[in-house]
């Protein structure tokens, strides 16, 4: 990989690192009794290029059959995009789909119109949950298996020309998507093009998402190709212009600034951003769009259950709130 030089913040020197416009501090949220942080929206930013849901997920530690168990529910207006560190989640939809994600590949599900979609445990956690529970009726053990879920679930707004579109949804392995590494430093492009590679995930808006795991010391840069950009940290202790910002920290950067990302401690960063958007988005719920009477047509449709059912998860959903 090849890491071009270019002007870098002075360490120590505060005037060089107005390059950060916030450091957002995530909120803790309960989906299907499993807790995320949610970086975006936020009171101090509501996107970040297109993306405007930004949830971590775990790290955390489940008995198999205790874990991620969101119900069915509906999208509108947005693409979900969903890359795992740790674990592995089972994905339905109401187009049929049913498969599983697991490290370092990609689900990208563009609700258009509409979509209904859930997220479970996999069929095989609950086989392995039945052989524990007859081993231990048997007393051939005490320890039940446990498994951990790690991760991040972003929403990216879908620009107007695809707001109305029909749904869609595309898994990519890990053997898709590019993988660059070099000089302690390890980066896979999930969405756009960054250092020299692109990805082959398909997203109707000028737009990047980065995966970089990073040993202490190492250095990465982030260019100012896009207006708006973005780094969160998942794991570890970065460095920016002599300031040092820990895990669970959005940092936004102002336009038109060549960025130095230094690890204090091997971390792993998310990087986001892209084009601005074509114009405020309004949010209710799962729900997003750039009309409010859209809106409230999906909230009608909800209620009424005039959206398609989800194949072999048909027997509960998550009521439309209020």
């Amino acid at each position: 990989m090849s890491w071009q030089p270019g002007q870098d913040p002075i360490p120590g020197d505060p005037r060089s690192c107005s390059a950060i416009e916030h450091v957002i501090v995530p909120r803790a949220r309960d989906i299907g009794g499993f807790e995320v942080r949610r970086a975006l929206p936020s009171g101090q930013k509501q996107m970040v290029g297109p993306f405007i849901f930004f949830d971590q997920m775990g790290p955390a530690e489940f008995l198999i059959g205790h874990g991620i168990d969101v119900r069915p529910h509906p999208h509108i207006g947005i693409a979900t995009v969903t890359y795992l560190f740790e674990g592995e989640v089972w994905h339905r939809d109401s187009l049929g789909t049913s498969a599983p994600i697991r490290p370092g590949e990609v689900n990208l599900m563009s609700a258009g119109r509409g979509i209904v979609h859930s997220e479970r445990e996999t069929s095989a956690a609950n086989l392995v949950t039945q052989g524990q529970g007859l081993a231990h009726a048997a007393g051939e053990t005490d320890n039940p298996a446990k498994r951990r879920v790690f991760g991040i679930q972003s929403w990216a707004a879908l620009p107007k020309s695809h707001e109305e579109q029909a749904p869609v949804f595309a898994h990519h392995g890990v053997d898709e998507l590019p993988s660059i590494g070099g000089e302690g430093k390890r980066v896979r492009i999930i969405i756009g093009s960054a250092y020299g590679a692109t990805s082959p995930v398909a997203y109707p808006h000028a737009a990047f998402y980065v995966e970089a795991v990073l040993e202490a010391g190492a250095v990465l840069p982030l260019d100012a190709e896009y207006d708006e950009r973005g780094v969160y940290v998942a794991a570890g202790q970065i460095e920016i212009a002599g300031d040092t910002f820990g895990e669970g920290r959005l940092l936004v950067f102002r336009p038109g600034d060549r960025i130095s990302i230094k690890a204090v401690s091997q971390s792993r960063l998310m990087l986001l951003g892209g084009a601005p958007m074509d114009g405020p988005r309004y949010i209710w719920w799962n729900f997003v769009s750039s009309s409010k009477e859209r809106i409230e047509q999906a909230k009608a449709d909800w209620r009424a259950n005039r959206f398609a059912l989800v194949p072999g998860d048909e027997k509960e959903c998550i009521a439309l709130p209020g």
